[in-house]
């Protein structure tokens, strides 16, 4: 089975991740003390390796699906390790469970934004059926 981790996306706004860590430390009910003030994944000046950290215990929490790595579409699925430090990310394979849902690829950083890259490929893709239409369109008059 693939290693999975729930991560901050890279283009995410501070406040909407604050506001979801917020959330998920409250009626999410993640556990948050390890980022707390001298825990071992604290980063006053990183809220995305923080909310990163609060992101993966909440989708361990509640059944490793996509809908428990969404945060508002601040949060995306990978399988590189995040772990930094001293701050040790337990991964989906870890937990009791199984993750069921697709993953959004790997690759490059942990928190690359690889919702972007599917639009980033869908426009190419219509740049050169343009091209394609009209050099055809050249050839044809």
């Amino acid at each position: 089975a693939v290693e999975l981790w729930c991560v901050a996306k890279n283009n995410a706004e501070d406040a909407a991740l604050q506001s979801a860590i917020d959330w998920a430390c409250g009626p999410g009910g993640a556990n948050c003390g390890p980022i707390q003030p001298g825990g071992p994944c604290y980063d006053s000046k990183d809220i995305q390796k923080t909310a990163s950290f609060v992101f993966n215990d909440y989708f361990l929490k509640h059944g490793m699906t996509e809908d428990a790595c969404n945060f508002d579409d601040t949060a995306a699925l990978i399988s590189i390790n995040p772990s930094h430090n001293g701050c040790k990310f337990p991964s989906s394979k870890n937990s009791s469970g199984s993750f069921s849902g697709s993953t959004n690829g790997g690759g490059g950083q942990a928190s690359d934004d690889v919702s972007s890259s599917s639009s980033i490929l869908r426009r190419w893709i219509y740049i050169l059926m343009a091209i394609n239409l009209l050099f055809a369109s050249l050839l044809i008059f």
